[in-house]
């Protein structure tokens, strides 16, 4: 990956974890779970309701920005696509590969460099998958 697009992507993470644009809970949900790593206290609870996610995360920057780059992405999209996107993110940070499905989640690619921070970005999916039952 180029300097350049390193330096894009860092911006886009501090970007999303400074102001997320899907925090905060909906006033109606349909499904919800949390999700907690008790090695750095990243916390999130993640809300589906109305063909969106919505979540409220408190931790690291790469958790906020994972939690709301995951919201957007998945926004509209049925079980089986969120579970696609799911295996192919979880891919991307293992690897380092980017793929285009995933968009603006591409930023976190460079994680795959730094293990321990793998679970941080991780986490938020790990909830949803929970929350809709996968």
């Amino acid at each position: 990956m180029s300097e350049e697009m390193t330096q894009l992507y860092q911006e886009l993470i501090m970007a999303r974890a400074r102001s997320p644009h899907f925090a905060g809970r909906p006033a109606a949900f349909e499904h919800h779970a949390q999700g907690e790593n008790p090695v750095c206290g990243d916390q999130v609870e993640v809300f589906v309701g109305n063909a969106q996610v919505r979540h409220e995360s408190r931790g690291c920057a790469i958790l906020l920005a994972s939690a709301d780059l995951m919201a957007e992405a998945v926004a509209g999209k049925t079980a089986a696509e969120v579970s696609e996107l799911h295996a192919a993110f979880e891919q991307m940070v293992e690897t380092g590969q980017t793929n285009p499905a995933l968009g603006d989640l591409n930023a976190l690619a460079g994680l795959w460099e730094y293990r321990s921070r793998i679970r941080c970005a991780t986490l938020p999916w790990a909830a949803l998958a929970q929350a809709l039952g996968a």
